[in-house]
């Protein structure tokens, strides 16, 4: 059993879980120095992690995704079955690294930090910056066991209605928990499903793991955006990682735009620049969707969607695992609906087929 260290009841205790000894030993370092957290221990596999986490009852886990005895993501499996805690995965930049991310996430970790980043040479930097926020957040964050066979999904009846689902955009924005809530949502869309742009803050090299799960899963077609393609029904286009997600007008159609302009609200892909553009471009012909999220990106420019006369939702508190980016939304005044994660489907769909939402071109 590896030493345990004592920390001040009031501070995050954190527990490290990786193979690597000069990983633990770096992010031991990086959290110690933050005055709002302290690491209880750090265990160098699963097993090791188990009796630690019954003796020390951490807040919050750091997973290594890669290690012996124990795969990582079998052990999350078990934990968020057994002892739902919040768990920040620490995942490698690669494609295997990319698809386990996607299942951790799925299986209930909050949120992820990329192993690449984690660079003695950098210090607590960037780097280091990111793991502790996310720490933070993880700590706050809304945890739910794990359900031991996946629930039915039900899936929505078609539109009949070609020419509204042809003119119409479904705008979705997500940050922390939206890969599971974004899932909710698409799940339950009909093929003919009006076109869906999605920006959900994920670095390069995620985003086309997810497009791909995503795509497996849902009865529209899902993929990573292109630079230039035309936005057609039953079709959703995910940001890539590292480029900001537009829409533009050309001619008769929409199509995506792609661009490498510099972060907004810390982000590239972000949110804000994704509701504007839907905002200049579209106008009534937006529906906009804030889903979970930390911090503020997307609000203001989902405020000028809803005045420009789209019809903008927002998940609610409590199906969110952050409720920060919704409840920003709420309180500018850009959202006309609050509702639970798993009836914004139904109700963009019954907004569309009953005709509330009008058009004007």
């Amino acid at each position: 059993m590896l030493a345990a260290h004592a920390v001040a009841a009031n501070k995050i205790k954190v527990l490290i879980i990786d193979d690597s000894a000069l990983i633990r030993s770096l992010l031991t370092e990086i959290v110690n120095r933050q005055p709002d957290m302290g690491v209880v221990g750090a265990a160098p596999d699963p097993l090791v992690a188990r009796e630690m986490i019954r003796e020390l009852n951490p807040d919050v886990l750091t997973l290594d995704v890669e290690m012996p005895r124990m795969d990582g993501l079998e052990f999350l499996e078990k934990l968020m079955r057994l002892r739902p805690m919040p768990v920040v995965m620490v995942s490698t930049l690669t494609q295997r690294g990319a698809e386990s991310t996607m299942r951790a996430l799925e299986l209930g970790a909050v949120d992820y930090v990329t192993k690449p980043k984690i660079d003695i040479s950098r210090g607590v930097g960037e780097a280091g910056q990111e793991l502790v926020d996310k720490i933070r957040l993880a700590a706050r964050a809304r945890v739910r066991a794990l359900a031991r066979a996946p629930a039915a999904v039900t899936t929505l009846a078609a539109l009949g209605n070609r020419r509204a689902s042809t003119e119409k955009l479904i705008i979705i924005g997500a940050s922390t928990g939206g890969t599971e809530a974004i899932k909710d949502v698409l799940v339950q869309l009909p093929p003919d499903s009006p076109g869906i742009l999605i920006t959900q803050h994920m670095p390069a090299g995620f985003t086309r793991s997810f497009a791909q799960r995503l795509d497996s899963l849902c009865r529209i077609s899902v993929k990573e955006a292109e630079h230039g393609e035309r936005i057609l029904p039953g079709h959703a286009f995910i940001a890539p990682g590292d480029k900001h997600l537009l829409v533009r007008r050309s001619g008769a159609n929409y199509v995506t735009e792609l661009s490498d302009g510099p972060p907004v609200n810390r982000h590239r892909p972000s949110v804000e620049v994704l509701f504007k553009s839907a905002a200049q471009h579209l106008g009534p012909n937006a529906l906009g969707v804030m889903l979970t999220g930390m911090g503020k990106d997307g609000a203001t420019a989902m405020l000028e969607m809803r005045q420009a006369g789209a019809f903008n939702v927002a998940q609610d508190e409590a199906t969110c695992v952050v409720f920060g980016m919704p409840k920003e939304a709420i309180a500018v005044g850009a959202v006309e609906e609050i509702l639970p994660v798993q009836k914004i489907a139904a109700r963009l769909l019954e907004k569309l087929s009953t005709g509330e939402h009008r058009v004007r071109v």
